[in-house]
């Protein structure tokens, strides 16, 4: 009997100690609780990567349709003699920069070509001024040439459009090495003379890569002839008053550009033009009275051809020579020619 109630006290303690550590059900309120964050959300377009490819094909394209020549050339040379050098010689030094731009445009049927050009050169030498021997700078090239071209294929090999070219130079030049110092009247001047040819026709592209040549023909040409400054030597066939002289006629030009070698060491480059005009003052001509005596011929030729070789990336050979005949001018065939050596650049985009 005894282990009996010992059994139910031991029975009843164990319950009173599981009464101790039961867990109540927590009722919980239905309430959102929201995540608070510094970070910022923002909106993706789902259009971003088509962007930056369209972006690209732009780049593509503008690419395509333009092309980029650049040429830029530093050439000099530099002669000294010393006090006791017994063989005749005089110390010189030259310097001559050529500078050449050609940019196309093409968009389907239309294609669009400028060009800019200027060629600048000083030489120094010695010469007897009051009886003394100095120094004396003298200009000996020095043109700036700027051209455009809108052109509309019409057929294959075939356009239509305009050729409008602007010629002029820097500095004033004179006729004979110290003329500046003896205040001799000047030979040219900047716009004296300048030459502004427009032409309206038609041009053909011989299709081969092997002799790439483009012939314009222009039967609707004007050529004007510009002296700003009147007090040269030379009138250049404008007559004064006047400082400037139309004519109007027909044209001829011919370009070609090759370049041979698998680095371009060797590149010719040669531009013929030609002017025949039957009216040589438009102002005039265009008064009723006595047109008879502006219409006859007064041709025209110019003639450049440039020869660059290349001995390295950023060395090379330039031949350059101009044959050029304005009857208006003088009555003979003009003749310029140089060669030089000397430092090169060139960018291409294609």
């Amino acid at each position: 009997m005894k282990r009996f109630y010992t059994t139910i006290i031991a029975l009843f303690v164990a319950s009173a100690a599981m009464a101790q550590v039961s867990i109540d059900e927590v009722a919980t309120s239905p309430e959102q609780k929201s995540i608070e964050t510094d970070m910022k959300s923002q909106a993706v377009d789902a259009n971003y990567v088509s962007e930056a490819a369209e972006r690209a094909e732009r780049l593509a394209i503008r690419k395509e349709r333009n092309t980029i020549d650049f040429t830029a050339n530093l050439h000099g040379s530099l002669t000294a003699f010393s006090e006791s050098w017994q063989a005749a010689g005089d110390n010189t030094i030259t310097i001559l920069a050529n500078l050449n731009f050609l940019h196309t445009y093409k968009k389907g049927r239309f294609s669009l070509t400028n060009t800019a050009s200027a060629k600048f050169g000083y030489n120094n030498m010695k010469m007897e001024l009051e009886g003394k021997q100095k120094g004396v700078w003298f200009k000996n090239v020095d043109e700036v040439a700027i051209s455009t071209s809108p052109q509309w294929a019409l057929v294959k090999d075939w356009s239509y459009g305009a050729n409008v070219k602007f010629r002029t130079q820097l500095a004033p030049g004179y006729g004979e090495r110290g003329d500046k110092q003896k205040n001799n009247p000047r030979a040219s001047n900047f716009m004296t003379p300048g030459y502004l040819d427009a032409s309206l026709g038609f041009t053909y592209i011989l299709p081969s890569e092997k002799f790439p040549l483009k012939v314009n023909l222009a039967p609707i040409a004007m050529s004007a002839t510009y002296r700003d400054d009147i007090r040269t030597s030379n009138n250049y066939g404008v007559e004064e008053p006047n400082r400037s002289k139309y004519e109007g006629g027909l044209s001829v030009q011919l370009d070609f550009d090759k370049t041979w070698g698998k680095n371009g060491w060797l590149r010719y480059r040669t531009t013929a033009y030609s002017f025949y005009g039957w009216i040589t003052d438009l102002s005039k001509w265009s008064k009723a009275e006595d047109r008879a005596a502006y219409e006859h011929v007064v041709p025209t030729l110019r003639w450049e051809n440039t020869i660059d070789i290349k001995a390295t990336k950023y060395i090379s050979t330039q031949i350059y020579v101009q044959l050029y005949y304005n009857k208006a001018e003088i009555n003979k065939l003009q003749v310029q020619s140089m060669l030089s050596v000397g430092l090169t650049y060139t960018f291409k985009n294609k």
